[in-house]
């Protein structure tokens, strides 16, 4: 009996099932019914937020009156960066304000690149902390032909993918600086010249890009490579530059002392002097610059004097060793405590170009003296720095072979495409750097 009941249970399931999936059962099936969409609440709106700008002549208190914020500025810690007598218009301000307050409970500034500035409200009392913002470093790799000038090669040879216009230019002033001591881009630069050039691309949390330092480059001019390499050594001094074998980039003279330069008169024997309307001797070079742009001092020396000197307008001389003397003419004035006898720097900024004396605009006469005798400062050979300090030459060498690999790449940047951050258009009016 157990035996036919089970076979009679096993028939009355194997009808069901086949009846069941033929459609034919006599009971009808529920139909399945979809899910019923389920709204979603929107989380309630608890703060609202508000940017304001310093407007020029706006003090920070007229700023945060208009917020209802009443601040102690004169007590802020100075490592905020956020001195209220030294503070510059543009700065733009955030004020986040709960919903229900009259006034804000947290205010946030953009001080420097670096460091954004957080004012957080507990009652009536405000604190006031600095935070870092993290820039994550990226190295790029660019190469192209200079046809014309430095700058218009690379921003014909960078993409705005990797930096916009404004950080192109300072692409190409930083290289124009890295071979301050050896090129004159306004000369020496020919149609087939090319460059590559290794650069660090910054990124920011929040999506801003900017240049870091320039790592390698290789100028091909006139058929000659040119290297440099960046080198800091491990105990973290000065970063230089160095070519290929060690040797530094720097010499004891810059090959112009005006930045932004565009020599209009080159040295010459002879020249017809356009204020005298006749030719004479030419003993050096004229850099045409807008009036007041700063002039360098070529090279560390003392000042032998400075002041009005016929032709030459207001001149300044400067004593250099080895008997060299440089001079700078038609100056509209000079730098602070330039004086005879003030000894100055390499670089340092000693006048402002002018039109003063025989000059028919404004321009910087720059001239190159060995034992009184002129010479063509583009051409004499000016000097040589420090090399690599022995007990840094190995690591010099692992840094140059791997930035010399990147420079040898058909790659134009080792970041990740994930990596590459979107412009943002207004990253210099959110910060002043």
């Amino acid at each position: 009996m157990r035996g036919l009941g089970a076979s009679a249970a096993a028939l009355v399931f194997g009808a069901s099932a086949f009846l069941g999936l033929s459609g034919r059962w006599h009971w009808p099936r529920m139909e399945s019914q979809p899910a019923a969409p389920v709204a979603l609440a929107e989380a309630p709106i608890r703060f609202t937020v508000t940017q304001d700008t310093l407007q020029r002549g706006e003090t920070l208190s007229d700023l945060f009156g208009r917020h209802n914020v009443t601040l102690d500025f004169q007590r802020l810690d100075p490592s905020l960066l956020l001195n209220p007598r030294r503070v510059r218009a543009g700065l733009v301000f955030t004020f986040r304000r709960l919903l229900g307050d009259s006034a804000p409970n947290q205010v946030t500034v953009r001080t420097s690149p670096d460091q954004r500035v957080v004012f957080s409200r507990v009652s009536d009392i405000w604190n006031a902390v600095a935070q870092p913002i993290r820039w994550q470093r990226q190295e790029v790799r660019v190469e192209g032909a200079i046809d014309n000038s430095l700058y218009e090669a690379l921003d014909a040879g960078v993409s705005d993918e990797h930096l916009d216009s404004g950080n192109r230019q300072r692409l190409a002033w930083e290289l124009a600086d890295v071979y301050a001591w050896e090129v004159d881009f306004t000369r020496d630069i020919h149609p087939g010249d090319r460059f590559r050039v290794v650069f660090e691309r910054l990124v920011s949390e929040e999506g801003e890009v900017r240049l870091g330092n320039v790592l390698a480059s290789d100028l091909t001019i006139s058929g000659k490579s040119l290297m440099a390499f960046r080198f800091s050594g491990p105990s973290g001094s000065k970063a230089m530059y160095y070519d290929a074998e060690g040797g530094s980039l720097r010499r004891a003279f810059l090959r112009a002392p005006v930045e932004f330069r565009r020599i209009s008169s080159n040295f010459a024997r002879r020249r017809f002097h356009p204020v005298l309307g006749r030719s004479r001797r030419h003993e050096g070079t004229d850099y045409s610059a807008a009036p007041g742009t700063p002039v360098m001092a070529a090279g560390d020396g003392v000042v032998l004097r400075a002041g009005r000197a016929g032709g030459y307008g207001n001149l300044i001389e400067l004593r250099h060793l080895n008997g060299i003397t440089t001079r700078y003419g038609h100056l509209r004035g000079f730098a602070r405590k330039i004086r005879r006898g003030v000894r100055v720097e390499q670089g340092q900024t000693i006048g402002y170009v002018g039109s003063t004396g025989l000059a028919t605009g404004p321009h910087l006469h720059y001239e190159f003296r060995m034992n009184g005798v002129a010479k063509d400062s583009r051409r004499v050979k000016l000097g040589s720095g420090s090399p690599v300090p022995a007990e840094h030459r190995a690591a010099f060498i692992q840094e140059r072979d791997r930035l010399n690999v990147l420079l040898q790449s058909s790659d134009s940047t080792s970041a990740p495409p994930s990596a590459i951050a979107r412009q943002a258009p207004e990253t210099l009016t959110r910060w002043l750097p």
